[in-house]
């Protein structure tokens, strides 16, 4: 079986498992996915869902968040982790979007790339959700799971790993399928217990357990 047939069975039965896998991130607008994926380093998105609440309450839009200082931001965010660099990476984040983008989030890769704290895997992420562009976001449970399955041999650098699925996944469903990875991680094929192969709609075709 080629990687690329592998890639299509590994779609399709992760499509039926969760057809309705999406960002478990909660957000309504780019800006706020900005912030919220800068502050998922390292974090929980569910502790960075209840977080965000305290900030928007008292920061609503980019405007009143650029203006913000940055001190402010940290005693806000501070239960995220890396308070300091968070806080500054989403001020001076906020600044560049305000002066340079009227307050809007760039639709284009590499402006993403060029704002603070984003890496390929934030704004592949804001492309794919808030742009519907094809997009490979290359978090934890992606590595883990394309490595287990057999996608990718032994790729443990995200980038290197997002270029080589690039080859294998059909663009149009990158992004669902790396928020499926996510849901299957989290529930199935775990990090920090055995993962639960009697239980995996993928079992019989992953290199660690069906061949």
């Amino acid at each position: 079986m080629t990687k690329e047939e592998l890639a299509r069975i590994v779609i399709d039965r992760l499509k039926k498992e969760y057809p309705d896998a999406d960002c478990t991130l909660d957000y309504d607008q780019a800006w706020k996915l900005l912030v919220s994926v800068r502050l998922a380093a390292q974090c929980t998105d569910a502790r960075v869902n209840v977080v965000v609440e305290k900030l928007y309450e008292k920061y609503p839009d980019v405007d009143a968040l650029s203006e913000a200082d940055v001190a402010d931001i940290e005693a806000i965010v501070r239960p995220c982790g890396l308070g300091k660099s968070k806080a500054r990476d989403i001020s001076a984040c906020m600044k560049i979007l305000k002066e340079q983008y009227g307050g809007r989030v760039p639709e284009d890769f590499e402006a993403l790339l060029a704002l603070p704290g984003v890496g390929r895997k934030s704004a592949n992420l804001i492309m794919g959700d808030v742009f519907g562009k094809p997009a490979i976001v290359t978090d934890t449970h992606c590595i883990r799971l394309t490595n287990r399955i057999g996608l990718v041999d032994g790729i443990k650098d995200p980038k290197k790993v997002e270029m080589a699925l690039w080859k294998i996944i059909p663009p149009e469903e990158g992004n669902s399928f790396c928020h499926r990875l996510v849901y299957h991680g989290r529930e199935v094929c775990t990090a920090r217990t055995a993962p639960f192969c009697g239980r995996c709609c993928v079992a019989d075709v992953c290199r660690k357990t069906g061949i």
